[in-house]
């Protein structure tokens, strides 16, 4: 469980591919590595991985196929910046919102303009997921928990602030990038136990029945 409140900012090192061929070895370099211990799980832009190594100064952690083919880890370059954020205590303050790290799916930033020292990023996204986007509601963008301030049925728009600008890779993000999105869990809850009772017309099942790697 996280909150989408990035800890610190990464960069990865190198991809191996494991012997089966379709799965990968990440080794990521972090701030905060003394202070791991294995099989504990980070959030890694946005995808909730497994601890697997330790080092002084980096980590690693395997992704499976499904991870790589529905996430943006499966793109990101060695060299790269990642969102990084260490799973919640009960004594963390919960800054953002309940983060799962199960990747819904991918969107694509589809603008950004900025106004003054802010930035609005609009970014596309499967319109089945559309029922959990609110106005002034929950979304996280590569493990970055955001407010959505406009949305309409396959985009939505979110406003970043200097400090997360200037604290994640969104101050890298240009047009035409995949980001990773995590859709508000307590939607997605309320949605699938409604669905039963609900017509086609009220509540849209179409795009929906994964719930991320």
């Amino acid at each position: 469980m996280f909150t989408g409140i990035i800890e610190s900012t990464g960069v990865m090192q190198s991809r191996t591919p494991l012997g089966d061929g379709v799965s990968e070895t990440l080794l990521i370099a972090a701030p905060f590595c003394e202070q791991l211990v294995s099989g504990e799980s980070v959030s890694v832009n946005g995808v909730c991985l497994t601890v697997t190594g330790i080092g002084s100064r980096q980590f690693e952690a395997v992704v499976s196929p499904t991870t790589l083919r529905l996430t943006t880890l499966g793109g990101i370059e060695t060299g790269r910046s990642v969102n990084l954020e260490r799973s919640v205590t009960p004594a963390t303050r919960l800054g953002g919102h309940w983060v799962l790290g199960h990747v819904d799916g991918t969107g694509r930033i589809a603008q950004i303009e900025p106004e003054g020292e802010v930035r609005h990023v609009t970014i596309s996204f499967d319109r089945g997921f559309a029922p959990y986007v609110l106005p002034l509601g929950s979304i996280t963008v590569d493990g970055i928990s955001l407010t959505v301030v406009a949305t309409e049925p396959g985009w939505l728009t979110v406003t970043i602030i200097p400090h997360t600008l200037a604290h994640t890779t969104l101050g890298e993000a240009i047009a035409g990038q995949a980001v990773n999105l995590e859709f508000d869990v307590l939607g997605k809850y309320v949605q699938h136990l409604l669905a039963p009772y609900a017509t086609p017309n009220h509540l849209h099942q179409e795009g929906v029945s994964h719930h991320g790697p």
